[in-house]
């Protein structure tokens, strides 16, 4: 019997035909092929702070406190080894941490715990976005997480250039909303990331958040906030997410504990307190809405992750803040240590020349570097076989095209001595390149 022919990539969905797919594929491929070099790439946290056995620790704190709550064996088996509820099973830790950490007062039905916070992306968007003429805006540069998931679930994106202080523009935000408007379509969300932005680096001031909120509500968008990377700011200083400024109900927020807890856990979650309203009457909240779709695809988030980072959360008295304080600590060093890498080996007379900048991130894992060449793939690869480094192009995070000769540099992963030596080999590519 002969094999059946090989299907039609054209006959597929054309999200596979999309190069900003293959984007994060090709770059774990080219980590692989060079596992000796220097790698800027990978937006992940140092594995220096994980020890095996605080998953058995924190699984035992999580199973003590279901015990002090009154459950029998029989209770804890079915809470750690069935299906759960579609919310998720620690939300009212998650609500308590988010007093703790962010002044934030959630009520616990206003929560859906997700596998990570793609699954929140998804979930928001496929709620959101009813009919082909809903739009969603997103910053740009641009996490390309959240435009592949508008992808795959066919959403056109509309980019908003940051501001000169970082974050989205409100004026470009209102000026893209009367754009769409214009077109015909509905302008029905703008994604954000307001504190140290994948990929760019940048944080919003604070009287900037208040003035986005303010030009969305004008303009009937809901903001989608993201934020994983809050606890990482460089000096101290207070720094209120939107939904903290919230006032109208108008920020959908996405959280997640792959920085601040660990990836491999997979656990997310939204906070999705806006109301409902259906027919006859009918009142819900939008976690409830978002709650119907998950059960349609994860069906529940995993209870055993969630019973780990509860336990977590249990063992550091529901603050994580203060159980990051290490981490922050050596991020910030990391950072400090990058942007002084970069001082020194490109001085200023020598950057002048060759067109060479950075920005300079007041926290979290990302620096963006503007160079005097193409930073495509290629370039990357050449710089990973010729000299040990890894970088991140930038032109996939632009939906609007841009960003051609930028590359992206993450510390999160490094010490400051791979950083050091790293810089050195990337300075000694720039030039070659030149």
């Amino acid at each position: 019997m002969s094999a059946a022919p090989p299907l039609a990539l054209g006959e597929l969905h054309a999200s596979l035909s999309d190069p900003l797919l293959d984007a994060m594929t090709f770059l774990n491929e080219v980590t692989t092929r060079y596992p000796g070099a220097v790698s800027f790439a990978p937006g992940r946290p140092y594995e220096g702070f994980f020890e095996p056995e605080d998953v058995h620790t924190y699984l035992d704190t999580y199973l003590a406190h279901l015990a002090d709550r009154g459950l029998d064996r029989d209770a804890v088996r079915t809470a750690l080894f069935q299906y759960g509820p579609t919310k998720g099973i620690v939300a009212d830790l998650v609500a308590r941490t988010l007093a703790n950490d962010e002044g934030l007062t959630v009520a616990p039905e206003a929560l859906v715990l997700t596998v990570g916070a793609q699954e929140g992306m998804l979930l928001t968007l496929r709620a959101l976005c009813a009919t082909p003429d809903d739009v969603l805006l997103v910053s740009s540069p641009c996490y390309v997480g959240v435009t592949g998931a508008a992808r795959l679930l066919d959403l056109t994106t509309v980019p908003v250039p940051e501001g000169p202080d970082g974050g989205p523009d409100p004026q470009a935000v209102r000026a893209a909303a009367a754009a769409v408007r214009a077109g015909g379509r509905r302008p029905r969300a703008l994604y954000v990331v307001p504190d140290f932005a994948n990929p760019s680096g940048t944080s919003m001031p604070v009287p900037a958040r208040a003035r986005l909120l303010d030009a969305a509500a004008d303009e009937g968008l809901l903001v989608i906030e993201d934020n994983p990377y809050g606890f990482f700011a460089r000096d101290p200083g207070e720094r209120p997410t939107l939904k903290a400024l919230d006032h109208r109900r108008q920020v959908v927020y996405l959280g997640s504990f792959a920085k601040t807890c660990f990836p491999g856990a997979r656990l997310g979650y939204v906070v999705a307190d806006q109301e409902v309203a259906g027919p006859g009457g009918r009142r819900s909240l939008l976690a409830d809405e978002l709650a119907k779709l998950k059960s349609m695809t994860t069906v529940n988030t995993p209870a055993l992750s969630q019973a780990v980072v509860g336990g977590m959360l249990l063992h550091h008295d529901c603050g994580l803040r203060a159980a990051n304080a290490r981490a922050t600590a050596y991020y910030a060093a990391n950072m400090t240590a990058l942007l002084g890498e970069l001082e020194r080996r490109f001085p200023e007379p020598e950057r002048r020349r060759l067109g060479l900048a950075w920005n300079r991130p007041e926290g979290g894992f990302f620096a963006v570097l503007t160079v005097p060449f193409t930073a495509d793939d290629a370039a990357m690869e050449r710089c990973a076989r010729d000299h040990g480094v890894l970088w991140t192009p930038m032109a996939p995070f632009y939906p609007g095209g841009g960003g051609e000769r930028r590359l992206r540099l993450s510390i999160s992963s490094l010490t400051t001595e791979q950083i050091a030596d790293g810089v050195e080999s990337l300075a000694r590519f720039v030039r070659a390149q030149v």
